[in-house]
Parts: C-alpha cells; structure tokens; sequence
C-alpha cells in the first residue's frame, strides 16, 4: 500500500479547520462495505452512508468526493465528484450518487469511467490494498462554476480555495478478497 495522503498535502499547502465525516456502514480506515464495490467485482457501485458534523459560519455550498490515490495509473482513479449541495446537508443515504440522488441543484462530474455517478471499488490484482478517500468541504461559495464535463481534479482545484473546512474517511478495498 502507498503512503501518499493527498490531503495531507493540500492541508499544507492551505490549512483549514476539520469537519468530523463518518459512516454507519464501515469505520475510517478500515474496509469498505461489500455494497460499495464495483458492479464487476460483486459490488452495486453504491457509496456508503456518509454524515458529517456542522460546517463553520459562511459556509454556502459543499463539495463531495471520493478518490482511491493508490490506483496504478501516476494520477489516481476519481470514483465521484459532486458540489454546489446546500449548506445545510449532513448527511447522505447510500445510493448511486447521481444528480437525482442528490438534493437539487447539486452537479456530478464524470468519473473517471467518464459516468456521472459513483463507481465502486474495483482494485486490480497485485496492487495491493487501496484507500478511497471519501472527501467533504465546507465552501465559501453559492456555487462554483464549472464547464460541462470539467474532472473531478478541476473540481479539486477550484475547491481548494474556497473550502472553509474539510473532513476525510477512509475506506480500504484488498484486491485478494474479490
């Protein structure tokens, strides 16, 4: 497994204060939930139930996104990319992460599989254990305006200097168990 935290780095770059993110369906650092695996590995491309503490004043809009750093392609592997949610929202179902899951007027970019939605979990054999960051940012924004189709990375990049606040979970996936 990598080392690499790519939060940590940002963190660095721009600290901000931490939001508490968690699930009931599985524990930061440890494996997913069979759910959020992809299709092809016996999995239902569904993301797990996510709740996160209330963001600092100003807070206008949140990013969310999940993103597995150990994948073997130099860049990473984006599994979802979603923002402009309300302010107000702590917390969201399981589900397949598309627009019509999320509250309205929130946008999901393509993933890396170019599909508006979440992508399960699918590491290749011989790759080791995967982490997949499960990201949250408080933004200092109504909305962020991104072109069609902009990647999940462009998102990061605007994000970043708008976030008043930022939680991350951690989830695991061992090629060896599918």
């Amino acid at each position: 497994m990598f080392s690499y935290d790519p939060y940590a780095a940002l963190a660095e770059l721009r600290p901000v204060p931490a939001l508490q993110l968690t699930s009931p369906d599985f524990e930061d650092g440890q494996p997913l939930p069979g759910f959020a695996w992809s299709s092809d590995r016996a999995g239902e491309d569904r993301h797990p139930a996510l709740e996160w503490s209330a963001p600092p004043a100003g807070t206008k809009s949140l990013a969310i996104s999940c993103f597995d750093p150990d994948a073997p392609t130099g860049s990473g592997y984006w599994h979802w990319a979603a923002f402009n949610l309300p302010p107000d929202l702590r917390s969201l179902p399981a589900g397949d992460g598309t627009a019509k899951s999320l509250p309205a007027g929130s946008v999901v970019l393509p993933n890396e599989a170019r599909l508006e939605r979440f992508i399960g979990a699918a590491p290749p054999a011989g790759t080791g254990v995967h982490r997949y960051f499960f990201v949250i940012d408080a933004l200092d924004v109504d909305r962020l305006e991104l072109e069609i189709g902009s990647t999940p990375a462009v998102l990061g990049f605007n994000r970043h200097f708008h976030t008043l606040a930022r939680g991350v979970l951690v989830g695991t996936a061992d090629p060896a168990e599918r």
